[in-house]
């Protein structure tokens, strides 16, 4: 069955374009051509239509933690609330925690997807093979460098569900690097204390990607780098930014924009509030706190957005790829997702000359 969808004013992911037609069909984008129909898809006339926000990584919401609740469930709750925000694929991310919670989260992944569940594109990890004085709010009890035998236990059991694991290149030997990507999962450096020759020597062993920047991880110094330094001096490495105000400063960002240009992405890496588990996080303000320790953001993807254009003064054309096409362009799916165009996902987001968020469609 066939759909049709037309806009006066479009943002394909690369340019701006008006009166024109998306024909839909089965969820995938067939063409996009000119249009003389004028059908608004709001009473908005100042409205235009853009791909709809990815989050490469996002812990819960509405008071359910993927963590404390792994189920599918919880899978479909986050669905609910972030589809409504804008954010039509995620990564719900598990952070430092035992294997049995790691592999229960694998199977309500599987689970979801077998009752039909949309939205999520697979597991991120971030741990438990971290840099203990970069744990941030992480349990240092669980942090440890991986042995051959617990890599392959979990991937296998995984195969499939896990996408992205963050881990710290140098608590990690070059045969267990070697070994995750054997099984097409995306590498990214975090919680990390490397030094910039021991994150770039992570970079060519193939991490593609860098979590959270700036936080949980050495910092750029002007006599040792650190992998703040690597991730901004290396030519093609992606990098994750929380811009909730919190997590960095408006400013710092910016300055990150300047320096990486189109490999510098949104997350939200977002939680909520929870009362059991070993991740209590507690809404202090519009931040969420663990043990008195900066645990997680408070934001969606629209919120990300927002904040890019009007607190960092990023472009808003800029602003949209952050949220859309870069991650999915870090996830390897930029074939698949973040542009408006013949053969993508037909995931929109519909805002007003105000930046407000009017609807979503799927």
């Amino acid at each position: 069955m066939q759909t049709k969808l037309c806009a006066e004013k479009l943002f394909t992911g690369n340019e701006w374009l008006y009166n024109h037609e998306i024909l839909i069909e089965e969820g995938i984008i067939k063409s996009v051509t000119p249009s003389t129909e004028h059908t608004l898809v709001t009473d908005d006339t100042d409205s235009f239509i853009a791909p709809a926000f990815i989050d490469f990584q996002v812990y819960g919401a509405a008071k359910k933690l993927f963590a404390v609740s792994p189920s599918v469930e919880t899978l479909q709750a986050m669905q609910e609330v972030f589809g409504k925000e804008g954010t039509c694929l995620f990564q719900p991310t598990l952070a430092t925690n035992t294997i049995e919670i790691f592999k229960q989260g694998i199977d309500a992944v599987r689970a979801y997807w077998k009752g039909g569940g949309t939205g999520v594109h697979g597991l991120h990890f971030e741990g438990p093979w971290l840099h203990p004085d970069r744990r941030g709010a992480h349990i240092k009890a669980l942090i440890h460098s991986p042995t051959i035998e617990e890599v392959k236990d979990l991937l296998e059991y995984g195969k499939d569900v896990i996408k992205t694991i963050t881990i710290a290149p140098e608590v990690c030997s070059d045969e267990a690097i070697a070994l995750i990507l054997s099984y097409d999962i995306i590498l990214s450096a975090g919680h990390s204390n490397a030094t910039y020759s021991e994150a770039m020597k992570g970079f060519e062993n193939g991490i593609t990607a860098v979590t959270h920047l700036y936080n949980a991880m050495s910092p750029l110094h002007h006599r040792e780098p650190g992998l703040v330094g690597a991730a901004v001096h290396h030519s093609s490495v992606a990098a994750s930014i929380i811009p909730d105000g919190h997590h960095v400063a408006f400013t710092a960002i910016s300055i990150a924009k300047a320096l990486i240009g189109d490999r510098l992405f949104a997350i939200t890496d977002a939680v909520t509030e929870t009362t059991t588990g070993p991740y209590q996080h507690h809404l202090v303000g519009n931040k969420y706190e663990c043990n008195g320790t900066l645990s997680g953001s408070a934001i969606s993807m629209y919120d990300a957005f927002y904040n890019l254009v009007t607190k960092v003064d990023i472009k808003l054309e800029e602003a949209l790829r952050m949220c859309s096409l870069y991650p999915a362009r870090a996830l390897g799916i930029e074939y698949q997702y973040g542009k408006i165009a013949p053969g993508f996902a037909a995931q929109f987001v519909v805002l007003n000359k105000q930046l407000d968020l009017v609807k979503v469609i799927t």
